[in-house]
């Protein structure tokens, strides 16, 4: 969801833990900028010091000797000085930390509520996209707050002080100063409107080039097996090249800002020059009063040329700080619910109730499903492609939820249980085996990472695992690669099921966990996943039917439905679509259409 918010608001509303760290810093730049601009002040004193000599200012004020004023304006000046390089190390260390410190919460708290969201979510986005926004626009934000918040602070901290100053030194001059500043901001908050949309347009462009190139980084091999380099490579370079002309819109805009502002800042300056010589030249006006004026009308004027640049830097910081609280923004369509569900005590009793389920987009995956799964009993879900059965896995750990009828845990309806309880009860063994970056120790012991060696060894032997492991260079200690790339196919699914036997969860689900693998691994597969199937719930999705001859009950979806349901020897029998399927996968319906031959 998209706020109708402007960003800065909704960022100090974010930010409001942090809200006394932010005044602190900011109390600091605004008196860094005041003795910032004293120094003007001090010059006006000295030369109303050498000029009216015993008839000056500090005169007035009692120190009538001019040596004395001299030294009392170098005493002043030494303490300014100093009390500036005091408050601009204070308001340095308290912007960096502060952005620091507002990086990593932003951060945190956006990974987390992505992780919360459901898969649904993640269909219509990329991985790099979300990589664009995670790290590109949190460094942004912090980019900003590092430098760009302090120097807009000080830019208004110095057009208050220095106009004010004007008014009391000179307020016949001060009109004309201060004629050119409504032009600036106007000209200023145009050119913001104008960069805004420029902006955002350049962040989602650089999420469209970070997930191209995420996908192409981790499709390599299928790139150099169909050696579409050369493909790949143009398609970057157009993505890269809509990032260079979309920048360069926005920097086309924002370069000419300095050079207009400019013309209209030396009509201020050029006023102060000859209206204050005249009010001088009349008496009107002291010496040093004049000096004052010509040099703070500088410090008000000439800063003004940087807001291009900080406007710049406040609206890609304003952009990023969009897409990530429209991200923090983004609601779930499977609320948690808070029925606490302690594992120990699952026994495992699994029941689909008349159960619809369809995608966001198609037509219904499952029509009316009626599946119970008594505790500790083994059941096979087959069926041809699409029928249904990962859906039911995905269902069952509360991935999706059904649009009609109810799934049950012990009776509990699953969106009335913790999501966090309910999948620590629920093993998964997947067929597309993610293993983290890390040893092949860290991946076993994933679900419990406070397990011994002694738990992590017994799993990897159940899986029949060990032996392999043994054999690698560093053991358990042996980094297996991103995604587990230094393991063959074999190896992965046996680290997959030995994550699931130390996990221990009343109710395992086995999705296919076979379909990739040789006879010889897939022998080793079914021996170990019969060892840890006995006295829990298990949930077999089937491709290779060799693999659930054995089951308590085998279920034969098919658009959806269940349509045969029984033990293999009574589904063969039975000789309807199951036992299609298994003539096809042994070759006998091959073997009787083949012609017989002839001597």
């Amino acid at each position: 969801m998209s706020s109708s918010r402007a960003p800065l608001p909704r960022l100090l509303t974010y930010a409001r833990p942090f809200r006394r760290r932010i005044g602190l810093a900011t109390l600091c730049s605004v008196l860094n900028k005041l003795f910032d601009l004293a120094p003007p002040v001090l010059i006006g004193a000295a030369v109303d010091v050498v000029v009216e000599r015993q008839d000056s200012l500090l005169a007035s004020w009692g120190i009538v000797d001019v040596s004395a004023q001299l030294w009392w304006l170098a005493a002043a000046t030494v303490v300014i000085w100093g009390l500036e390089s005091v408050f601009e190390y204070a308001y340095a260390v308290l912007w960096r930390n502060l952005a620091q410190t507002l990086q990593h919460t932003v951060r945190l708290d956006v990974y987390g509520h992505v992780q919360s969201l459901e898969l649904a979510w993640f269909e219509d986005r990329s991985t790099g996209g979300l990589m664009s926004v995670l790290n590109d626009d949190v460094n942004q934000l912090e980019r900003f707050l590092d430098g760009g918040a302090n120097s807009l602070i000080q830019l208004g901290t110095t057009m208050i002080a220095v106009g004010g100053a004007f008014f009391v030194i000179a307020p016949d001059v001060a009109w004309f100063a201060v004629m050119p500043i409504p032009l600036i901001v106007w000209g200023s908050f145009r050119f913001q409107r104008s960069l805004a949309p420029r902006y955002a347009a350049v962040r989602a462009q650089v999420g469209a080039l970070n997930g191209l190139l995420g996908n192409n980084l981790t499709g390599m091999a299928t790139i150099k097996s169909f050696t579409a380099e050369g493909r790949e490579l143009a398609r970057v370079e157009g993505e890269s090249r809509a990032y260079q002309e979309v920048n360069a819109r926005a920097i086309s805009l924002s370069s000419a800002f300095s050079p207009l502002i400019r013309m209209a800042i030396v009509i201020g300056f050029v006023a102060t020059l000859v209206v204050g010589g005249e009010l001088v030249l009349s008496g009107a006006l002291t010496v040093g009063a004049y000096s004052v004026l010509v040099f703070i009308t500088q410090r008000l004027l000439w800063p003004l040329t940087r807001l291009g640049t900080l406007f710049d830097q406040y609206q890609r910081a304003m952009a990023s700080t969009t897409r990530l609280l429209d991200l923090l923004d983004t609601g779930t369509t499977l609320p948690d619910g808070d029925g606490a569900l302690d594992p120990t005590e699952v026994e495992g009793a699994v029941c689909f109730e008349a159960v619809d389920f369809a995608y966001r987009t198609g037509g219904l995956v499952l029509r009316g499903l009626d599946l119970e799964i008594a505790a500790g009993q083994t059941v096979a879900i087959v069926g041809a492609t699409g029928a249904g059965k990962s859906s039911v896995v995905k269902l069952l750990l509360r991935f999706y939820d059904p649009i009609g009828g109810r799934i049950t845990l012990d009776g509990h309806d699953l969106r009335g249980l913790r999501k966090h309880d309910l999948r620590r009860s629920i093993g998964l063994v997947s067929q597309d085996v993610f293993l983290f970056h890390g040893t092949v120790r860290e991946n076993i012991a994933y679900g419990r990472p406070d397990a011994d060696d002694a738990a992590i060894e017994a799993a990897a032997r159940a899986a029949e695992a060990l032996d392999f492991v043994r054999a690698l260079p560093e053991g358990f200690d042996t980094v297996v690669g991103e995604r587990g790339q230094k393991l063959s196919g074999g190896q992965r699914q046996r680290l997959s099921i030995a994550r699931a036997v130390l996990a221990d969860p009343p109710v395992l689900v086995l999705d296919e966990a076979t379909s990739a693998v040789d006879n010889e691994t897939e022998a080793a597969i079914q021996r170990s996943m019969a060892r840890i199937a006995e006295g829990r719930t298990t949930v077999v999705i089937a491709h290779r039917l060799s693999t659930i001859r054995d089951a308590d009950r085998i279920v034969v979806l098919d658009a959806g439905q269940i349509v045969e349901s029984g033990t293999h020897d009574a589904l063969i029998a039975a000789d309807g679509l199951y036992a299609s399927l298994w003539r096809v996968q042994t070759g006998e319906s091959m073997a009787a259409a083949s012609p017989t031959p002839t001597a």
